[in-house]
């Protein structure tokens, strides 16, 4: 039996798409879990696509019994990925520290 060559498939938010198809990705818009859904599911039907990677906050909307039957198939693997971060203003735990800094008295650091 001959080996098939397997494809990479990305299902993303539309605002991120464009990145992946820079690098020669082929990124599959969805706005939001139950298109997601959708798109998912027309690409398991692939048989050509090996791996699917799924926008983490879109992987995370999805019903949990839906996630553990994603993560039980064989092929093609469903594999949740990190979107990307907005480094704009402070770290998240800097509120944290300051909240804690006017309750003490002092600054404290996190480990």
């Amino acid at each position: 039996m001959a080996a098939m060559n397997r494809v990479l498939r990305v299902v993303c938010r539309p605002a991120i798409a464009d990145g992946f198809a820079l690098a020669g990705v082929r990124a599959l818009a969805a706005a939001d879990a139950l298109e997601a859904a959708r798109v998912i599911d027309a690409l398991l039907e692939t048989p050509e696509v090996g791996v699917v990677l799924v926008d983490q906050a879109l992987h995370d909307e999805l019903p949990e019994e839906r996630r553990r039957a994603l993560e039980a198939r064989a092929l093609p693997v469903v594999v949740p990925f990190p979107g990307p971060r907005r480094e704009e203003g402070p770290p998240p735990e800097s509120e944290l520290l300051e909240l804690l800094r006017r309750a003490i008295g002092y600054r404290v650091r996190l480990r």
